[in-house]
Formats: C-alpha cells, sequence, structure tokens
C-alpha cells in the first residue's frame, strides 16, 4: 500500500458518527430516565399535595361536623378522601380533628374544645384547652381545627441507586375550621 492510499484510508468518515453516538447516547439515555425519574417523583408529590387539598376543602365545607359526636365520621372520610384519591388504598393518611377525633383511636371529647395548636417541624403540637376565640401566645385566636397529613411510598425507576432515592412523599396541612 502506499503512502497516498493510507492517507485516504485515515481520512475516510464513513464510520464517525457511529462511534460518536456510541460514546454519546449512554449520557443522553442517563440523562433521559433521570429526567423521566424526576418528573415521576414530582407527580406523586402534586397528587398527593391535591389528595391533602381536596380533604382539607372537604373539612371546610364539614365543620359542623368538628365536635365528638361527628369528629369520628369526618376523620374517616377525610382519610377516604385521601387514601382513595387516585385509586383504591392509593396513600395512608392520618386526620386528628381538633386533638380528639382520630382515624383508629383518639379521645373524641377534645373535639368539643377550642385550641391553639403550633408545628414543630411537620408534627402538630396542641396546646391545652382554651376557651373558643381566646387570644393564643402567637397572636392569634383559639380555635377548633383538623390535622390532615398524607403519605405515599416513591419507588424510583433506579431504585435505591436512583438521582432520586426511594422515599416515602408527604404533604400535611391544618385547616382552621371556624
Amino acid at each position: 500500500m502506499t503512502c497516498l492510499a493510507r492517507i485516504h484510508l485515515i481520512r475516510r468518515q464513513e464510520g464517525a458518527s457511529a462511534v460518536e453516538f456510541g460514546l454519546i447516547a449512554p449520557i443522553f439515555l442517563l440523562m433521559l430516565v433521570a429526567t423521566i425519574d424526576l418528573g415521576l417523583a414530582l407527580f406523586t408529590q402534586f397528587q398527593l399535595n391535591g389528595a391533602v387539598s381536596a380533604a382539607a376543602n372537604y373539612a371546610i365545607l364539614n365543620a359542623s361536623s368538628v365536635n365528638s359526636t361527628s369528629g369520628s365520621g369526618l376523620a374517616l372520610n377525610l382519610a377516604k378522601i385521601i387514601s382513595n384519591q387516585v385509586s383504591t388504598a392509593w396513600a395512608n393518611a392520618t386526620v386528628t380533628v381538633n386533638n380528639g377525633a382520630f382515624v383508629s383511636s383518639g379521645t373524641a371529647a377534645n373535639a368539643d374544645s377550642c385550641y391553639c395548636p403550633t408545628l414543630s417541624g411537620t408534627t402538630v403540637v396542641w396546646t391545652k384547652a382554651s376557651t373558643c376565640g381566646a387570644t393564643c401566645s402567637n397572636g392569634s385566636l383559639s380555635g377548633k381545627f383538623i390535622s390532615i397529613t398524607a403519605s405515599k411510598p416513591f419507588t424510583s425507576v433506579f431504585g435505591s441507586r436512583g438521582l432520586i432515592p426511594s422515599v416515602t412523599v408527604v404533604g400535611s396541612m391544618v385547616v382552621e375550621t371556624n
């Protein structure tokens, strides 16, 4: 083979695009799957927030049920709204009606009192019962409240090694009903 023929072979471009694609494709594929993973996590969070918001709206419309006789029924209905928002038993819900009526247990008589709840992180701290309409230590007025917390497990496309780890997505809200 002559020197001119060797130079001609070196300058040939026929396979270059396939080699470049082979080098770049895994990176683009990884970025695509990571974007899908992030989108699914955000979608799950948005669905959970929508379920909590729907339950809060129901709580506001049924504010007259915040009492010792109807509180546990209201808590059960709110939990069902969250649990069945997307499909049957889709998410878990914890509902506390005015520091008393719970979905599974609680002291129903507490639902007749008024409180000045505060938040410690995402946990509602129920203060001692007070007179309805009394001024709280933070300047607000005591009243009747419903605490709604929902959770939904999220599994990453990559499992535990993904961009977003498999976690439990949580949404919560405190609603004043008076």
